[in-house]
């Protein structure tokens, strides 16, 4: 595991039921807590660790393992592989987002910076906290080789943990990046207490972008339909536990972004998604006024109320436009 947060430790705990998982963290304080304590108390904290799960703050370490999960932020994916010596064992993405320079996927990044790697995507509706502690959950795994795929599924699998194999891995990754964003205007919705049938239309109209912008890039709308896509959306837009969530519903209350961002020892990757998603959208031609509300809101272009003005004046269409 290339990354000790929380959703990095998660994953750790449920590779180490298979066998030995090596975790690196940036951390030391977390490699020496996982290896003589087996906790992350500074990202997820509570949950006892497999002992399986060593941990490492040498990136070298990892040169003999079988796979990589790489786990971290967005913004950092391409430092870290480049960091790394030529790699040819495969790779599985887990970040969700897309690359503010270039608005390239994680899996465009990994191919640039690891061309000689495998590429693999894990995506799904996933709350960290809920894996590690061994609650029922399921996930998209989207691979492009199908054998690929299979062998990385049977050694992640578990009865509580089922990944379902794909080979649409931009449809995997879009849903990701796109669901943190809309998170935040569910989030948005929630600060204001505008309604629960507000967030009902938000989420709806919101799928309806992720969609659109899927299908622009290549993806297949059973994926966005799926556990990476609208599975992860219902998830993420509906509970404090999405760092995504809780920065809108900050924002709804009235905070500014710089607050909401500036203690956060946790990534909020819709974030930082939401301006690049947006201009990725103006290169494709690709409508999404709800991405456009988040990125004004972000920047301190307008107020809550009036961007919820400008969106429910906007004019009335056909549903599926």
């Amino acid at each position: 595991m290339i990354g000790g947060g929380a959703w990095g430790t998660a994953l750790a705990q449920v590779a180490a039921e298979g066998g030995d998982t090596l975790l690196w963290a940036r951390e030391p304080e977390v490699v020496e807590a996982v290896n003589l304590r087996h906790e992350n108390s500074l990202f997820l904290p509570g949950i006892a660790l497999d002992p399986a799960i060593k941990a490492t703050g040498d990136l070298g370490a990892l040169a003999e393992c079988g796979a990589l999960l790489v786990v971290t932020p967005a913004q950092h994916m391409r430092a870290v592989l480049a960091s790394m010596p030529r790699l040819r064992v495969p790779l599985v993405l887990c970040a969700k987002g897309m690359e503010e320079r270039t608005m390239e996927l994680m899996h465009e990044i990994a191919r640039d910076a690891q061309p000689e790697a495998p590429v693999a995507v894990l995506s799904g509706p996933t709350f960290a906290h809920e894996v590690a502690a061994g609650l029922p959950a399921a996930v998209t795994l989207a691979a492009e080789d199908q054998a690929l795929g299979e062998r990385l599924r049977d050694r992640l699998a578990r009865p509580w943990f089922r990944p379902y194999l794909s080979d649409d891995v931009a449809g995997a990754e879009i849903g990701g990046a796109v669901k943190n964003v809309l998170a935040i205007a569910c989030g948005v919705v929630e600060g204001r207490r505008l309604g629960l049938n507000a967030r009902a239309a938000l989420i709806s109209r919101g799928f309806a972008e992720m969609t659109r912008f899927g299908l622009a890039r290549g993806a297949r709308a059973e994926t966005l339909a799926g556990l990476s896509g609208l599975g992860d959306l219902v998830l993420t837009c509906s509970s404090t536990n999405s760092r995504n969530f809780s920065l809108g519903k900050g924002l709804g209350e009235g905070r500014s972004a710089a607050e909401l961002l500036a203690d956060r020892r946790t990534v909020a990757e819709g974030a930082f998604t939401a301006p690049v998603l947006a201009r990725a959208a103006a290169a494709a031609g690709v409508d999404m006024p709800i991405v456009a509300a988040v990125c004004a809101l972000l920047a301190g272009e307008a107020s809550v109320d009036a961007i919820v003005e400008r969106l429910l004046a906007r004019p009335l269409k056909a549903e599926g436009v």
